[in-house]
């Protein structure tokens, strides 16, 4: 299991965290009506359907690799269900978008006050006056 997060501030909304890839995967999750989920093969047809506009394409192997890596990161959920070739995974988003990005930032914020604690608090105060422009 990977358990981070690496984020690159000079990208921007989901690519801070993602690569593009792996927000159309997200995307076409969280499209989907609440409660219901997809198995990696639908997932991977529906993010190529949308890089192949930008001609580009990801294997299926990497799709699978990052829907269990949510899954282990708790940003996914899945049930077994039997099909052809015997069981597979149909994966569900735990949060909605904005859910997310909340849980997202609780994760960075709360490891920024374990790690560097009155920085951290310092950071904040200044940004909520208006200090320290990005």
């Amino acid at each position: 299991m990977t358990n981070y997060w690496k984020f690159e501030t000079f990208r921007d909304g989901l690519r801070t965290v993602w690569k593009e890839y792996q927000v159309e995967i997200m995307r076409y999750l969280w499209s989907l009506e609440e409660g219901k989920g997809a198995g990696s093969g639908k997932v991977w047809v529906a993010a190529n359907e949308v890089l192949n506009k930008r001609d580009k394409s990801i294997s299926r192997a990497s799709c699978i690799f990052f829907l269990d890596n949510m899954v282990d990161q708790g940003v996914l959920a899945y049930i077994k269900e039997t099909g052809k070739g015997g069981w597979h995974r149909i994966y569900s988003p735990v949060f909605d978008e904005t859910g997310f990005r909340e849980y997202l930032a609780t994760k960075i914020i709360g490891k920024l006050m374990k790690e560097f604690s009155d920085e951290t608090r310092k950071a904040i105060w200044n940004l909520q006056r208006g200090g320290h422009k990005m």
